[in-house]
């Protein structure tokens, strides 16, 4: 199997320290989706990445769908089986993808538009939902058990993105959070390995 990334995009390394996680053997293969490129268009028209392109030539896109199919392929080790767990690790999966995707219109708000067109409205608007989903984590952080679980690696690929793009901005006031990503690397000591 062959996953297209790309190592800035959180939604890339969720899927990459998932499947690492979980034992799935696939080929990463590093795409620029400014370009269009031609095999990644041919398996996603959306041509948005991360998209795992499965052997048969299937195509499987957007990063949730990724880890569910994961979970299955592995039997079961990116997901709790309790059904109230894995609801949980659902539900925080989806809180930062959402922060992710508020992060990424401001990233792109300010790459795509000479400063003079910059919307800085829009741009107060994504950061107030960061601010609200960072403040949530900070008072309901979810704890490391015997096993991660797809939840765990949205947040650690989310966390690695903020850093990334504002570096410094985000820590005041919230401890906890900005400690976790040395608690979650205690239990996925590879996690240095999907740096941008």
């Amino acid at each position: 199997m062959k996953l297209h990334y790309s190592p800035a995009s959180p939604y890339s390394t969720k899927a990459r320290m998932a499947a690492h996680y979980a034992g799935v053997a696939v080929e990463n293969v590093l795409t620029d989706t400014t370009s269009n490129p031609p095999d990644l268009i041919a398996s996603n028209p959306l041509g948005k990445i991360p998209t795992l392109v499965l052997d048969d030539g299937r195509a499987i896109y957007d990063s949730s769908v990724i880890t569910r199919f994961l979970d299955r392929e592995s039997g079961g080790k990116l997901m709790p089986r309790n059904a109230e767990k894995r609801l949980d690790a659902e539900i925080l999966e989806a809180l930062c993808d959402g922060i992710c995707d508020s992060l990424l219109a401001v990233v792109y708000e300010k790459r795509f538009h000479p400063p003079e067109k910059v919307h800085q409205p829009w741009i107060d608007r994504q950061w107030e939902k960061v601010s609200r989903g960072l403040d949530h984590l900070e008072a309901h952080l979810p704890k490391i058990g015997t096993r991660l679980h797809a939840g765990h690696f949205a947040l650690a690929a989310m966390l690695r993105y903020i850093e990334l793009r504002f570096e410094g901005e985000w820590q005041a006031g919230r401890p906890k959070l900005a400690k976790w990503p040395k608690k979650f690397e205690k239990h996925f000591p590879d996690y240095s390995l999907f740096k941008a």
